[in-house]
């Protein structure tokens, strides 16, 4: 899934995780953006990537960093226009080129961390070949055909998936890549999508990835060791310009 050490090819620590874990993550991860886009909560998350996921022992997803999350449009407005912040490969791009916020920008970046655990790369890689440094850019092609498809797969998945199932996750990560905002589904149609891709069954019996190492009680999506979500105090750091 490439969550940054699990999903590096070539990792000496973590073995790659299986489809259904995967599917688990991003359907837990869904579902907190989905809550915060409720008319309980009303927030944009505004830098949604794989490091701002947290995973516990049993790898349920928790979001956390919420140092750049903006309350949502009131009244009659449709946006929040604000300063463009956020993480590079990450960011909408019409929010990029307007700076104009809505829930449709975190879909987008939900796109972009569903494709790299669909295809066990980075969202921003310079150590790749020249035209695959931009994930989003080099894959879209290739989700767009249902016979090329596996050009974007993580090879190391093997046989762990359908052939429906592995087209419906690229067709619902192209959906929410869509380059104009009104096409891409809301964060509820999202997490309806992923229940049909996640078998919840399946995916508690999924072996877990081995670790060489001791393994920590939390863990980041980028594998590094993670004080517990309770009672963490921790000042977020200081936003960064995209």
């Amino acid at each position: 899934m490439m969550l940054k050490v699990f999903q590096h090819s070539g990792s000496t620590h973590f073995q790659p995780l299986s489809w259904n874990l995967r599917m688990k993550i991003a359907h837990g991860a869904a579902k907190g953006l989905a809550f915060l886009h409720s008319d309980k909560a009303k927030v944009i998350y505004r830098d949604f990537k794989t490091s701002n996921i947290l995973l516990d022992a049993n790898y349920d997803a928790k979001l956390s960093d919420f140092g750049l999350a903006k309350d949502g449009p009131t009244g009659d407005k449709s946006h929040v226009s604000t300063r463009v912040m956020g993480t590079y490969g990450y960011a909408a791009p019409e929010y990029l080129a307007t700076g104009h916020l809505t829930t449709k920008s975190d879909v987008y970046s939900f796109g972009v961390v569903l494709l790299e655990m669909l295809s066990g790369r980075r969202a921003v890689d310079k150590n790749r070949p020249t035209g695959e440094h931009n994930l989003v850019e080099w894959a879209r092609p290739y989700l767009t055909s249902k016979r090329r498809i596996f050009r974007v797969l993580d090879p190391r998945l093997g046989g762990q998936y359908s052939l429906a199932k592995a087209q419906k996750a690229a067709s619902l990560a192209l959906q929410c890549l869509s380059v104009d905002s009104r096409n891409r589904p809301s964060m509820e149609q999202v997490v309806v999508a992923l229940e049909q891709l996640h078998d919840a069954k399946e995916g508690g019996n999924s072996p877990r990835p081995q670790l060489q190492r001791k393994p920590s009680s939390n863990r980041g999506l980028n594998g590094s060791r993670l004080s517990s979500t309770k009672g963490n105090n921790k000042k977020p750091a200081s936003p960064r310009p995209v």
